[in-house]
């Protein structure tokens, strides 16, 4: 693969109370020829996260059409798994329906937070509404830290697929406790009720120490996963250990091998993307494939993309 960078598509504001940094975790829905629509979350005055979208050109994202006024969807009541911020993570096209995957967080004392799978359903594109007060996946016998980030692919009525994080412990660097997470598969027949048995499709390693938000779609038979990867230590700000995007492909969806050389595209030299880069979405128009991707401080630099060449 080889990525030819585009630019900025959108760079946070403080337009509203809602939006005062970041826009984070881009998610690609093609709603129309005339239509990309981005699904982000941004963060308030307290430093939590809600969803929002834009809508854009497709074949040039930069020519932002709209951005919806308020959040779509709303803080958990206090206690639940989502009252202190919410993440889109993963939209699906069911029948007339969208399912709108997303990341539900959590304050926690002895660590930073807790985080889980929550799902909101939508009848019309716009208006999503949760399908419960609780999350579809969380912390298990065998997976007992958090799990977050899914990326959901629905091949069939009866076969839908999710790869999803999942950490595997917290390591004290500094005195401050840092997540270590791989990615996960699990199996559905509705995309409601998942079946996992923690099988790990992408390992950690000694320099990737946390392996995050899968985006996986399948080509000429072949599934093709971009992730993001990074180490323990110094990886807020130091770009040999910050974030970077990762490639591996998998004949079945679940055995996968790392071809992180042939991802094709590498941090600027200066500028949005130079420090890190993260947290991928993708789609195709007119024959091409678009990657949407974070850059410089999760979120904080905003978005852009890039055109497969």
């Amino acid at each position: 693969m080889n990525w030819i960078k585009k630019g900025l598509i959108y760079v946070p504001n403080k337009d509203f109370d809602w939006q005062q940094d970041r826009a984070i975790a881009p998610v690609c829905d093609l709603i129309s020829d005339n239509v990309l629509r981005i699904y982000f979350s941004s963060r308030d005055m307290k430093g939590r996260s809600t969803p929002i979208y834009l809508d854009t050109n497709p074949e040039f994202p930069e020519k932002i059409i709209s951005i919806c006024g308020n959040p779509i969807l709303n803080f958990g009541p206090q206690g639940s798994f989502d009252d202190n911020g919410i993440l889109s993570s993963s939209i699906v096209n069911n029948g007339n329906d969208k399912y709108l995957y997303y990341v539900g967080w959590n304050p926690r004392v002895n660590v930073s937070y807790h985080l889980s799978i929550g799902l909101a359903i939508s009848k019309n594109g716009g208006d999503f509404e949760k399908y419960s007060d609780g999350p579809i996946l969380d912390r298990s016998p065998k997976e007992p830290f958090f799990n977050t980030a899914p990326f959901v692919l629905k091949e069939s009525e009866d076969d839908w697929k999710m790869w999803y994080v999942s950490c595997t412990g917290w390591k004290m660097i500094n005195n401050y406790p840092e997540p270590l997470y791989n990615v996960k598969f699990a199996q559905s027949n509705d995309g409601i009720n998942w079946k996992r048995e923690a099988i790990v499709a992408i390992e950690t390693d000694v320099f990737a120490e946390a392996v995050g938000k899968p985006f996986v779609f399948k080509e000429d038979g072949i599934y093709k996963m971009i992730y993001s990867y990074r180490n323990s230590v110094e990886y807020r700000t130091n770009p040999e250990k910050s974030y970077r995007l990762g490639y591996a492909e998998s004949e079945n969806g679940i055995n996968w091998v790392r071809k992180d050389n042939l991802i094709g595209i590498k941090f600027s030299s200066d500028g949005w993307d130079s420090i890190m880069m993260e947290y991928a979405s993708s789609y195709i128009f007119k024959g091409k494939r678009y990657l949407i991707y974070n850059g410089n401080g999760f979120g904080e630099s905003g978005f852009g993309y890039a055109i497969l060449e």
